[in-house]
């Protein structure tokens, strides 16, 4: 039989007035009389045998629309628990709610959320049966005993379950009261007393869902999914939108409620997973193919397991190199002025925002942090020139102080607007370095990407678009506003590497505004702190050193970090604990 083999064709870019079934063509089983590649009479798309399909290769080559993948597994997987179609993803295995938090670790596409659906009973597994519908006997007839035992308790309600979903704008498509009357509703009156005190909700108890920006969204969702009575908590990726300070906060609660309820946490955040976890499962494969649950490992070996990409008990290597971490900013003194901006002040009617006078070197990255809503997306909009500063425009200054003009700025906004067109041609329209262009298309894998639209992108399809076509410019300077938001781990960690070979190899430099603190740790040189009262007053201070600048960021939050002793990454101290007490007495919040 051979190694088992994994067909996938993706449906949004199969276009039949396109290419003429070229895969039936081409196919050589096809050619020898077999029916390798059929067509489905009900919807006209092409479906591939993994059965007949001998693993040559040639269709995805030859198909036009590049929407076929064929994977040649080095050994057969166990039966998959559940698949959505035909030729289309699946997932192999389930993770198990423990007493406390389990983590789920793994990129985007790989079945994390479909696991967290499966647990909810929002599907129901089919084990890969598509010509019938299965009854609930034969479901639990072919489950493993473990996740029989589960799915028992869920039939008999004797375990509650709520979940908070990923994808959060659903809630404004369903209900667009005010925050106060869906809190009742979903939680009960005394929920809401609850929801001021525990995640400071009271602002905007009486402001309508529809008025909501993305972070107090966020919290509305992780709050309503806190406040059910449940004895299992799915919570599904809760960090976007929310600053690093906000992070830590619900990182706080979520670990206070781990230790009276299970729960089950799909994030990419690792400082936060880390923080509040305790177990952790580790989802490999490949994205939008298949996704394989591992065993259930201690948090802190098991994601260092993950950076490794090696698991030791399964003995699977599943990614051929290291998500590695350095303990320095790289050129952080070694390096000339490349250019230096004044002092600036903007006022609004309700917010005022003042700025020392900075510099960044050649070949350096700087950081800016602090909490939303202090002027961190000003200041990079008055650094590109969308914005003007009160009094004299910011000109950028050479090293000896001279005005530099024509400089050219490559700016990625924190809200990415997608329009109407075909993303290849947004690119054909920029003057853009093919080389950086070709390297982007390679590490963000965003080359069946390019005959989409920009409206039929995903939050994070459209975020790697707008990485790509930022960094290929050409420019002087870049500046990047939250970067990271909807990227996966190991996307996260190529675009660092991206940015990080670009800047350095070009001497350019670049500003990067970003809540996830592994991968500002990761790319910044130096940082920028902000300060002050959000949506009231906001100070950005000169660029720190690394040590100095985390060190007065996470004194403001109260929360002290260390680096692993093996993988170097990040991690939150448990407050209260030894090591927390000793770096806040000697000033010491983050060791770098």
């Amino acid at each position: 039989m051979g190694k088992k083999r994994i067909a996938i064709i993706d449906r949004d870019l199969c276009i039949e007035e396109r290419c003429g079934y070229v895969c039936m063509k081409v196919c050589p089983p096809n050619r020898m009389g077999e029916e390798c590649v059929t067509i489905e009479k009900e919807t006209k798309f092409p479906v591939i045998s993994e059965e007949l399909c001998i693993g040559c290769g040639i269709c995805p080559k030859k198909c036009p629309m590049d929407c076929i993948t064929i994977i040649n597994l080095e050994k057969e997987l166990e039966e998959q628990i559940y698949q959505y179609g035909i030729n289309t993803f699946r997932l192999h295995g389930l993770p198990l709610p423990q007493d406390g938090a389990v983590a789920l670790v793994g990129k985007n596409g790989i079945g994390k959320t479909t696991a967290l659906q499966l647990l909810s009973n929002n599907l129901k597994p089919n084990f890969g049966i598509f010509d019938r519908k299965l009854s609930e006997e034969e479901v639990m007839a072919k489950l493993p005993i473990e996740i029989k035992r589960y799915y028992s308790a869920v039939g008999n309600d004797s375990l509650k379950i709520s979940h908070k979903p990923q994808n959060i704008d659903k809630i404004r498509a369903v209900f667009n009261g005010e925050v106060r009357k869906l809190i009742e509703s979903a939680c009960g009156k005394g929920a809401v007393e609850k929801a001021e005190t525990i995640f400071g909700l009271e602002k905007i108890m009486k402001r309508k869902i529809s008025h909501l920006s993305g972070g107090e969204l966020q919290k509305v969702a992780i709050a309503v999914a806190y406040l059910k009575d449940a004895d299992i908590y799915y919570i599904d990726e809760f960090t976007n939108f929310l600053d690093i300070e906000e992070r830590l906060k619900i990182g706080v609660i979520l670990k206070e409620l781990s230790e009276k309820k299970r729960l089950i946490l799909a994030e990419h955040d690792l400082t936060i997973l880390d923080y509040v976890s305790t177990y952790v499962y580790l989802f490999y494969g490949e994205e939008n193919s298949y996704g394989v649950v591992s065993l259930i490992k201690n948090v802190r070996a098991g994601i260092n397991e993950y950076l490794e990409g090696f698991l030791k008990d399964e003995n699977i290597r599943f990614r051929d190199y290291e998500l590695s971490f350095k303990t320095h900013g790289e050129n952080e003194l070694k390096t000339p002025v490349r250019f230096k901006y004044d002092k600036m002040e903007k006022k609004f009617e309700e917010f005022s925002f003042s700025s020392d006078s900075g510099e960044i070197r050649e070949g350096e990255i700087v950081g800016m942090v602090g909490k939303n809503a202090l002027g961190k997306s000003l200041l990079i909009k008055l650094l590109a020139g969308i914005e003007k500063p009160d009094g004299s425009p910011n000109q950028f200054k050479s090293k000896n102080n001279t005005p530099v003009a024509d400089i050219k700025v490559s700016y990625k906004p924190q809200y990415i607007h997608a329009e109407d067109f075909v993303v290849q041609e947004m690119f054909n329209a920029e003057k853009i370095s093919m080389s950086i262009f070709e390297e982007c298309k390679r590490r963000l894998k965003i080359t069946t990407l390019l005959e989409k639209k920009l409206t039929e992108l995903s939050g994070g399809e459209l975020q790697r678009i707008a990485l790509t076509l930022a960094l290929s410019r050409e420019a002087d300077i870049y500046l990047f506003d939250e970067p990271s938001a909807f990227l996966d781990i190991e996307q996260r960690y190529e675009f660092a590497h991206l940015l990080k070979n670009v800047i350095n190899e070009t001497n350019k430099c670049a500003f990067v505004v970003d809540h996830d603190i592994v991968f500002i740790d990761n790319v910044a040189s130096r940082l920028v702190v902000f300060s002050g009262e959000s949506s009231v007053t906001g100070k950005a201070s000169a660029a720190l050193n690394k040590k100095d600048g985390m060190n007065g960021f996470l004194k403001v939050t109260g929360v002290t970090m260390r680096r692993d002793k093996n993988s170097k990454r990040p991690r939150v101290n448990k407050p209260g604990s030894v090591l927390d007490n000793e770096q806040k007495k000697s000033g010491e919040y983050y060791y770098s």
